[in-house]
């Protein structure tokens, strides 16, 4: 009697130290796009060239002849900043008031997104990211968009 209860603690000791061992730890969170992305420095550089390729585009370069350039890539690399969950705080108007008016078509803003992914291929960012961005700038689309 004595071994058989000897053989069910020690099973139930092995049970339970397997089980334990099994139980998953917490996951660590993943660091945020503004993190995974380089932080304020690389948005910056990376506003920086698209702002220089959108100039470029034949395409959209006329949307933004007379814009306050300084002003807008300041803004844009806040709104990114923010959006991707870095420490900046966009202030500019929201997307639908800013480009009310305006008649921004679609190939118009798919030229502009064009311009950010081949942007973005520029400075490898990983697909994984790439596709985080791309998809925060399609959310913006019907704000933007026949405005």
């Amino acid at each position: 009697m004595a071994h058989r209860l000897v053989h069910t603690l020690v099973a139930v000791s092995l049970s339970a130290a397997l089980l334990a061992g099994c139980a998953q730890t917490p996951a660590k969170p993943q660091a945020s796009l503004y993190d995974r992305l380089g932080g304020k420095e690389a948005i910056t550089a990376v506003v920086d060239t698209l702002s220089a390729n959108v100039a470029a585009d034949a395409r959209v370069n006329q949307r933004f002849a007379n814009a306050n350039i300084k002003r807008f890539k300041a803004q844009m690399v806040d709104l990114l900043c923010e959006a991707s969950g870095g420490p900046c705080k966009y202030k500019g108007m929201d997307m639908k008031t800013a480009h009310t008016g305006m008649k921004i078509s679609e190939a118009e803003f798919m030229a502009v997104a064009e311009n950010a992914s081949k942007t973005l291929d520029s400075f490898k960012v990983p697909a994984a990211e790439k596709a985080e961005v791309m998809n925060l700038l399609a959310s913006m689309r019907d704000d933007i968009v026949n405005r």
